[in-house]
């Protein structure tokens, strides 16, 4: 398992080279001058876009491009982004935390949702729970994110004035940028315990509700209808025919055998979700005022920003081979009969 783990580890630089060459092949389709648009910063520079073109060879084949680009990253320099007007992994450490306290806040419940409401759904087959649930997934699954996101913040939090949306509130966003509160780790759910500030975890897991929510009702749709079917190819085998020969408790055969190698499929599809969640969710943070990755990138492809969008596309990269790599552990240990060598 170890020599299996390093050998993937090595293939994810791998990845990003083959995703990097594909990324600065389609920026070459873009002119110099809307390339050069990426790195300008105030208005006076607009005027000298011919000596930007020049400063950061732009006009140099493919080839002289991608090594400057490369060694520039090599160096810890992403660039600059214009959308947030800072350098890119500067923005990407102030974004990143809220991308990712988002996406564990809807993670683990639409996981812990899907599973349960299939596994039902499976050993309940063709009763009016299993017809009630399938529809409810076909619904969940087919209604857009965004839809389901106007609507909490209209009914939720327009109609009922409940939970909020953003991070947090001003005042206590004023109490961070002064310092009074030091970010440990940029998760305002965990900062808040470890400065003894009980308040702010608290106003933040409010915060996380609805956005939250929104992105349960959709995905874990998709979840249960996965697992409904899993279940109910496993609990049609053998293996728990002869269990319930034996008088093993229903209870036993369902949630301790055939749960357990039902949810291979579930993990195939958990690890990457989550990865496509922590990059993916543009909409959901711009309806909430969320100001994680997702946000950012929306501007930055509304703008033309080159550089923000290409250093955003291979923390997507890199985070999606990371996850492909912990569903592959994750196999293991649902089922201890999988070996890798």
């Amino acid at each position: 398992m170890f020599n299996y783990i390093a050998r993937r580890l090595l293939q994810i630089p791998v990845v990003l080279f083959v995703l990097s060459l594909i990324i600065m092949g389609l920026m070459q389709l873009l002119s110099p001058e809307q390339r050069a648009a990426a790195f300008v910063t105030s208005d006076k520079q607009i005027e000298n876009l011919d000596l930007i073109i020049e400063k950061y060879h732009l006009r140099e084949g493919f080839v002289v491009q991608y090594k400057l680009w490369a060694g520039e990253v090599l160096r810890g320099n992403l660039g600059f982004s214009r959308i947030s007007k800072e350098p890119v992994l500067t923005t990407i450490r102030k974004r990143f935390p809220a991308s990712m306290e988002l996406a564990l806040a809807a993670f683990v419940p639409i996981v812990l949702v899907g599973v349960w409401l299939g596994t039902q759904a499976a050993t309940h087959r063709d009763s009016l729970l299993d017809q009630a649930l399938r529809v409810a997934a076909i619904v969940g699954w087919s209604l857009p994110t965004f839809v389901v996101a106007i609507w909490l913040v209209a009914w939720i939090y327009g109609g009922l004035g409940w939970f909020g949306i953003g991070r947090l509130p001003s005042s206590l966003l004023i109490e961070l940028a002064g310092g009074d509160v030091h970010r440990y780790t940029g998760l305002f759910t965990v900062d808040g315990l470890l400065n003894g500030r009980p308040d702010i975890t608290l106003e933040a897991l409010k915060r996380l509700v609805l956005p939250a929510t929104a992105l349960v009702i959709v995905v874990s749709a998709g979840i249960m209808r996965v697992m409904r079917s899993s279940m109910l190819d496993e609990l049609g085998k053998d293996y728990v025919r002869t269990a319930r020969a034996k008088g093993l408790a229903e209870k036993a055969v369902v949630y301790k055998h055939a749960r357990r190698n039902a949810l291979i499929p579930v993990i195939t599809m958990a690890g990457p979700m989550l990865g496509r969640m922590i990059g993916g969710i543009v909409v959901i943070e711009l309806i909430f005022n969320f100001p994680g990755l997702g946000e950012w990138a929306a501007k930055a492809a509304l703008q033309l920003d080159v550089t923000t969008l290409l250093a955003f596309v291979m923390l997507i990269g890199l985070i999606m081979a990371t996850a492909n790599l912990l569903v592959d552990v994750a196999y293991v240990i649902v089922d201890p009969r999988i070996r890798y060598e």
